[in-house]
């Protein structure tokens, strides 16, 4: 174990818990309303989502009931609604201030992947004259087509096997990612190799789901229950997690590499003067949960 003294004060593990310790505040900025003042929760739960209770509000009513049959009863989701999706997501979107959407996706690497794409479309006119157009299509919401080379595949080696598919998972609400660049619209996908292979970690759950719901409606009609249609399985998220100054992340390889603790110790001295910034990250990750509709309430 290391041991700080007076004249090892350079050494790398002192910086950063002095970095740590001496970090300034995360400002957390406050939601306000219409009026100026501090907006309650319940105004801006969800702002960022746009999921079926949007849809119902911004889609045609024919459009509508074709996305419920696609979600109630696997029906196939066609052209034409797709596109009535895709404009009124991309109208949405726009008001909010994003001006790029991406195919949002858990690959099997632990972490997630984007493939970013911008609400624009050029257009030739008279002269070569360029325009540039806000444009959204429902192929572009429906599927997209990233680089799956990088990404574990089976072993798959063959430049047209290696490709990898996303797809618009429809029983996730889409939602809008908000950082210092700007805001990006996230679209929720699967993702899928060339011969269907799940190369995913939403895909297996999603099916899971659906092989789970189709027994236990077999079972329930076999009990006398005959008109039950679908079985619906909640999953919560981890209720405890632990928290890593990035000062003291830098110094440790087993976390850079594997994202896990290998090699631990007693916590450093001074971590007690880390409980603001502690507070700090939790009140703005709260903040950013109910923004885009996530039902948290402790922290």
């Amino acid at each position: 174990m290391e041991t700080i003294t007076s004249s090892g004060r350079s050494s790398e593990r002192y910086t950063a818990l002095n970095s740590a310790v001496h970090s300034p505040p995360r400002k957390i900025e406050k939601m306000m309303n219409a009026q100026g003042k501090t907006a309650p929760v319940s105004e801006y739960f969800g702002s960022m989502t746009f999921g079926l209770a949007q849809m119902r509000e911004k889609l045609p009513k024919d459009a509508y009931q074709s996305l419920l049959k696609t979600l109630d009863q696997g029906k196939k989701l066609q052209k034409e609604t797709a596109e009535a999706i895709a404009s009124a997501i991309k109208e949405w979107a726009v008001t909010k201030g994003t001006t790029h959407f991406c195919h949002w996706f858990q690959p099997m690497t632990g972490l997630t992947a984007e493939k970013h794409d911008a609400f624009i479309s050029i257009q030739h006119s008279q002269h070569s004259e360029l325009r540039v157009i806000e444009r959204f299509t429902g192929s572009q919401l429906i599927q997209g087509e990233p680089d799956a080379s990088s990404f574990p595949s089976g072993g798959m080696r063959s430049t047209f096997e290696a490709r990898g598919y996303t797809a618009w998972d429809p029983t996730s609400p889409i939602f809008i990612i908000e950082d210092e660049g700007g805001r990006t619209l996230c679209i929720p996908t699967v993702f899928f190799g060339y011969h269907g292979q799940a190369l995913d970690n939403k895909t297996p759950l999603l099916r899971s789901i659906e092989a789970l719901s189709h027994e236990a409606c077999e079972f329930l009609r076999l009990i006398g229950d005959v008109d039950v249609k679908r079985i619906s399985a909640t999953l919560g998220a981890e209720q405890e997690y632990f928290l890593i100054d990035r000062n003291f992340v830098a110094l440790r390889p087993d976390l850079i590499m594997t994202g896990r603790t290998l090699l631990g110790a007693s916590s450093p001295p001074g971590v007690s003067s880390l409980r603001i910034t502690i507070l700090g990250a939790s009140l703005d990750e709260l903040k950013t949960s109910w923004k885009t509709q996530s039902m948290s309430s402790t922290s």
